[in-house]
């Protein structure tokens, strides 16, 4: 149940964030901007005088605030107790539907149907069920030092009447691959509470809306709120123009916010995600504290056309018949490299035209650099080639003595590219100081990705 309430979350995560922009004289700070009007006011915004060297001595000032707030995570008696809960259940694992999953006949998979009270018995080291009609509910120890059960996490829920496939098994036979589904219907509202020591820790909630018997929510919402003051917030809207919004604060103080925008039809997607012009454009703000904002405008149609063309146009080499003694290894090889030199420049090209990212001091009022991309080698490997084998017809690769031959890695590097033109590498740019916020963001997130 926790993975279900998480999935979303996780998802939005790679989306970009909500931020309104106070230093505008025009705007009436009583009205709440649009997506679109807080991105066209920070694109606005005059580039930054710092050079790359000063600027990235003050991002990573300030994006230290962020490691500080995150770190006291540490200590989260609740994100302890759940990371406890996620090693018990991989100690011992639990079936939560009885054997109706995996047994070779359709079933209907009711939330009641998973109900039970599971006790972790510490001396057999797993979990005893006992019935419940009411919930789902486990009782374990807060700590893996303790073995006392003095946590509990329960969870209820309510279904819709929107029916899902999930795949029973595959029965093989003489008549080929027969694929066995249950089904189950998909949550309107869910609800999670754990407790220490009788005491609330965290809440967690979800509600979901759907139309015209799609799976997809027109509307959904998720709430996870600790003790500790670490609240994660995210909802989303499917509509014309469909919208997705996250935050993470501590004790009331905006950590990472994220705000996403799409005119993508889902519907259409989901029958056929090949159908590159249901993508639409997609526009987002990520924006960590109050210091800084990346703005995305991004033409997702264009940019999966632009993809299927590049691909289309350069067609990668085929590979060589090893028994024909005509077959030219070296011209092989020196095609695979230029064809997989296309597709990466092709690639970044393709960013650069059709995904616009810009980095912006919301705190200066300033755009500090432009985000672009282009290929790069990262390490090459070197080898024998292919020598023919007179006496067994056959190409052999597994040679000492075949023509040494080279083939480069390549990559799609992001680069920021300032106002002077300047580009430098966000890997470089971006030192350990960033390296350590996305480590401590993922293990925060972490904690409750578990079964």
């Amino acid at each position: 149940m926790i993975k279900k309430f998480i999935l979303l979350s996780l998802v939005a995560s790679q989306l970009m964030v909500s931020c309104s922009n106070d230093d505008s004289p025009t705007t009436d700070p009583t009205k709440e901007l649009t997506l679109e009007e807080q991105i066209a006011n920070l694109v606005k915004q005059p580039y930054s005088k710092l050079t790359p060297t000063e600027q990235k001595a003050k991002l990573e000032i300030e994006a230290n605030d962020m490691l500080v707030q995150l770190d006291k995570s540490k200590s989260s008696s609740a994100i302890e107790a759940m990371e406890n809960l996620s090693r018990l259940l991989d100690v011992s694992s639990i079936d939560i539907f009885n054997g109706k999953n995996g047994n070779e006949v359709e079933d209907i998979l009711n939330v009641s149907g998973v109900y039970g009270v599971y006790t972790w018995d510490n001396a057999g080291k797993k979990w005893v069920k006992t019935a419940s009609t009411t919930e789902l509910k486990f009782v374990f120890p807060a700590k893996e030092s303790q073995t006392a059960n003095n946590a509990v996490f329960s969870s209820k829920s309510t279904s819709s009447d929107i029916k899902v496939k999930y795949n029973d098994s595959y029965i093989y036979g003489g008549n080929g691959t027969v694929e066995v589904n249950d089904y189950f219907f998909l949550p309107n509202t869910a609800d999670a509470t754990l407790t220490i020591d009788n005491k609330e820790a965290a809440v967690f909630t979800q509600t979901a809306k759907y139309a015209n018997g799609k799976e997809v929510p027109t509307e959904f919402s998720y709430k996870m709120s600790l003790n500790d003051g670490y609240v994660w917030e995210m909802s989303g809207t499917k509509a014309s123009a469909n919208t997705s919004k996250a935050t993470l604060t501590y004790n009331g103080k905006n950590l990472i916010s994220f705000n996403a925008g799409s005119s993508a039809e889902i519907d259409k997607l989901i029958d056929n995600d090949e159908l590159v012009q249901y993508r639409g454009k997609a526009n987002g703000l990520f924006q960590l504290m109050d210091n800084f904002v990346i703005v995305a405008d991004m033409d997702l149609a264009t940019e999966a056309a632009d993809k299927e063309a590049l691909y289309k146009n350069n067609t990668r080499p085929a590979y060589l018949d090893y028994k024909d003694p005509k077959s030219d290894y070296k011209a092989y090889y020196t095609a695979l490299n230029s064809y997989e030199k296309k597709i990466s420049e092709g690639n970044a090209a393709n960013f650069n035209k059709n995904m616009k990212l810009i980095l912006v001091s919301k705190k200066d009022g300033t755009k500090i650099a432009d985000i672009v991309q282009h290929s790069e080698k990262d390490g090459e490997y070197t080898f024998n080639l292919p020598i023919w084998d007179a006496e067994f017809k056959y190409w052999d690769n597994w040679n000492s003595t075949g023509e040494s031959f080279t083939r480069p890695y390549l990559y799609e590097a992001y680069y920021l590219k300032f106002n002077d033109n300047t580009e430098v590498e966000m890997s470089a740019y971006f030192s350990s100081g960033f390296e350590k916020l996305q480590t401590k963001f993922d293990d925060f997130i972490a904690a409750f990705n578990k079964q």
